[in-house]
């Protein structure tokens, strides 16, 4: 299994960061995706992805929570890291309005910015869409159809009309975490049963978001097992089958 999304970096893990990467490898997780989120962080990132190389891979991008005053000076410093550090993405970019709407113009010139990177460099992107899914498809929209780059919409909290609609947009996969088992969000299974597998991608979002049984516990990699099976359980499909089939689209999506 691919964990697309992981922040196990973060101070969360600095006691256990070893011990906790073993937990993933023994519940079958092969490969690790680290996103960045500022520049600050871009050192912790790199540091935990060369302690692992052959498991884990990084994403250099702004966070849309970091998009403040000093946004574009961040995204000057940003822009050569991403050749330097090797990332396989553009992320974690994109456009929160969930606590705050201050700095909406902000986060839509600094989302636009980062997808041109995308299409320079040819990587895909990973998208945090929070509250924010029409001015996300707007900028995706500035691109023609042909330019327009490939990623997954992280932690994807969208019904299956409006997954549709960011399918029919572009060469996109939806991530799918630790939600799907919430006993309250039958939104995301249906969702992902009309859609389909084809277009999902597992992911944790550790430390965030930890599935049932680990529900209200820090989130660690391993735990990409239990949404695996929540998904084949609620689709009627061999868990064997729900990790072949994203296993694939991630790997396809970051090359890796």
């Amino acid at each position: 299994m691919i964990d697309s999304h992981s922040h196990i970096y973060c101070d969360a893990f600095d006691g256990d960061r070893d011990l906790v990467v073993e937990h993933a490898a023994a519940a079958g997780v092969t490969h690790i995706v680290l996103p960045n989120e500022n520049l600050a962080s871009v050192a912790r990132v790199v540091d935990t992805r060369d302690r692992w190389p052959e498991m884990m891979s990084v994403a250099i991008g702004l966070h849309p929570e970091e998009v403040k005053g000093d946004w574009t000076a961040q995204l000057e410093q940003l822009r050569p890291l991403v050749e330097e550090c090797g990332a396989v993405a553009v992320g974690e970019v994109g456009i929160d309005l969930y606590w705050d709407t201050t700095y909406r113009a902000q986060q839509l010139d600094a989302l636009h910015e980062q997808l041109r990177w995308c299409v320079e460099l040819g990587l895909p992107f990973i998208l945090h869409c929070r509250r924010a899914l029409d001015d996300c498809l707007t900028v995706l929209r500035r691109f023609g159809a042909g330019d327009r780059p490939p990623g997954v919409f992280h932690c994807f909290e969208g019904d299956a009309m409006a997954a549709r609609e960011v399918l029919d947009a572009g060469e996109f996969l939806l991530g799918v975490g630790g939600s799907y088992t919430f006993k309250r969000n039958d939104v995301t299974r249906r969702m992902v049963t009309a859609v389909g597998l084809d277009h999902i991608v597992l992911e944790t979002d550790s430390p965030y978001l930890a599935p049932v049984p680990h529900r209200g516990q820090r989130n660690e990699s391993a735990y990409i097992a239990d949404v695996a099976r929540a998904i084949a359980a609620n689709t009627n499909l061999d868990v064997v089958d729900v990790d072949r089939v994203t296993t694939g689209n991630a790997r396809r999506l970051f090359k890796i």
